[in-house]
């Protein structure tokens, strides 16, 4: 089976050609460019959209706008190439990625996402109860590394692999494929467009 799985939940956008499970290409780069590394991936390949069998795609939480961009994306080559989609936590994509370690993605307004008992939570920081030791990644544990390693977590370097929600453990964790239009992505909390209106 040929999977293309994508993550546009964080600022580093993700994207995977997967065949039974062997990774034939990778790519990371910014959210409005995943389409086009997808194209670049089969290219490589020698393939197009046509020979893909599902569709992947990171589910967050994370950016608002980013999240929408990658289900547009994935429900789009679905809808038009008629395939299964399955959604995929960016939380769960990062634990993969370092197996045992804590994620923590940014959700900006000076407050992460983090896996929690009924799903995923958002809170601040310093709220983050960790066990001496343990190992957090994913780009909020890089922006607040301070706080979280006052509190006795351990932050990889900077530029260290497992902080970005790499779309070949998206493509390992799916499972429950079906119609693009069931996918949806995890918000956790209120967008900022609806705070506003509700405000007003």
């Amino acid at each position: 089976m040929l999977v293309l799985a994508l993550d546009t939940a964080t600022d580093v956008a993700t994207c995977a050609l997967v065949r039974d499970g062997e990774v034939l290409g990778e790519a990371e780069s910014r959210t409005v460019e995943v389409l086009a590394d997808a194209d670049r991936l089969l290219r490589a390949e020698g393939l197009a959209a046509s020979d893909l069998d599902a569709v992947v795609v990171g589910t967050g939480p994370g950016s608002f706008t980013g999240l929408r961009i990658g289900l547009a994306a994935a429900r789009g080559l679905a809808l038009g190439l008629g395939l299964p989609v399955a959604g995929v936590s960016t939380l769960d994509a990062l634990a993969a990625g370092r197996p045992g370690s804590l994620p923590v993605v940014d959700a900006r307004r000076r407050e992460i996402f983090v896996p929690g008992g009924d799903g995923p939570r958002c809170l601040r920081p310093e709220e983050l109860a960790v066990e001496a030791g343990v190992v957090c990644v994913g780009d909020g544990a890089v922006r607040y590394r301070a706080v979280l390693e006052a509190n006795g977590a351990v932050v990889p370097p900077d530029d260290d692999p497992s902080h970005v929600p790499r779309a070949r453990f998206h493509a390992a964790l799916a499972r429950d494929f079906g119609a693009a239009e069931l996918v949806e992505p995890i918000y956790v909390r209120v967008p900022d467009v609806e705070r506003a209106r509700t405000a007003a």
